[in-house]
């Protein structure tokens, strides 16, 4: 499935924030017009560039709600100004979905538009994340929101847990928090959008990769997040993060065992693993997040100043 950029815009791959994307990108000659939107269904990325820019693209996919035996047509483009990349999608993600999940509303597209600087550069101290903001977005157009809005004694532990101070905000990652997250660890927010919490399963080999793994995403501060294989020496292998259970019981709350339910569990150790307290590192040269097998799962804060687009 090949189609010039005009003709995704003309067909109902494209929503309006998405042609208002391509509209732009045509007034300021960026890309010509007979850009091809590649299909990038199940693509497996390979590039390891940290510069947004270098993913200038029009892109198309087909995605099928597994257990709805529904198929949607997904659609990303990328474009930038040399200074700022922006992001256009209608959300929908370039692989099948929810085949184990549990998702409380069925995925609705979205018109949804992200800005990260091409040219990020890190904070004297970093910044945590909230609910206010999503924290990245994938090459596949779907956003990352790590955050849950759920903590232990409030309402249904589900929703309605605004307040960041709130002890024992459950993580949406752990077996034991059941928020009907799917087989990529997304689901849906309650008005459809796809959206992951941790590692998308897709986009990169997950196995035994010849080398360290791509970049997968940007950041909202612009960072870029790659996959979770790094180098290490000549030797290729997941990354591993420097936050630990914290051991004992838990003094008030739901008490038990600190098992990971909740992200007060987990504690920062410097140098405990290979990761910062943002879960980035330097990979030849260049800083970025990485992916993780265990909490925070891609990034435990911000490096940089997050752009205002990524604001709920």
């Amino acid at each position: 499935m090949e189609m010039t950029a005009k003709q995704a815009c003309r067909s109902k791959v494209a929503g309006p924030a998405i042609c208002c994307a391509l509209l732009t990108l045509a007034a300021v000659s960026v890309i010509a017009d007979d850009v091809v939107a590649h299909d990038i269904t199940d693509a497996i990325l390979t590039e390891r560039s940290a510069n947004c820019a270098d993913y200038v693209a029009a892109n198309t996919a087909t995605a099928t709600d597994v257990q709805a035996d529904r198929t949607y047509d997904a659609a990303v483009i990328v474009t930038t100004d040399g200074m700022t990349c922006t992001f256009a999608s209608n959300a929908v993600p370039n692989h099948d979905f929810n085949a184990t999940g549990r998702f409380v509303t069925p995925l609705a597209e979205q018109d949804q538009v992200y800005a990260v600087t091409a040219n990020p550069t890190a904070n004297e101290s970093p910044t945590p994340l909230s609910l206010m903001l999503d924290n990245a977005v994938f090459l596949n157009g779907v956003k990352l929101d790590l955050m849950a809005a759920g903590c232990f004694g409030v309402g249904d532990g589900k929703i309605g847990c605004g307040d960041m101070a709130t002890p024992y905000r459950y993580d949406p990652m752990s077996e034991a928090s059941s928020f009907g997250t799917d087989e990529h660890n997304a689901h849906t927010q309650p008005d459809g959008t796809y959206h992951y919490h941790g590692n998308p399963m897709a986009l990169f080999e997950q196995m035994a990769p010849n080398g360290p793994s791509p970049v997968i995403g940007f950041a909202a501060d612009g960072f870029p997040v790659f996959g979770s294989f790094i180098d290490d020496g000549g030797t290729i292998r997941k990354a591993a993060t420097s936050y630990r259970l914290k051991t004992g019981t838990r003094p008030g709350g739901p008490g038990g065992t600190y098992d990971g339910t909740f992200i007060d569990d987990w504690e920062y150790v410097e140098g405990s693993g290979d990761l910062d307290a943002c879960n980035g590192m330097e990979q030849d040269g260049v800083y970025g997040y990485v992916v993780t097998e265990a909490y925070p799962h891609v990034l435990g804060c911000f490096t940089g100043t997050p752009d205002p687009s990524f604001r709920k």
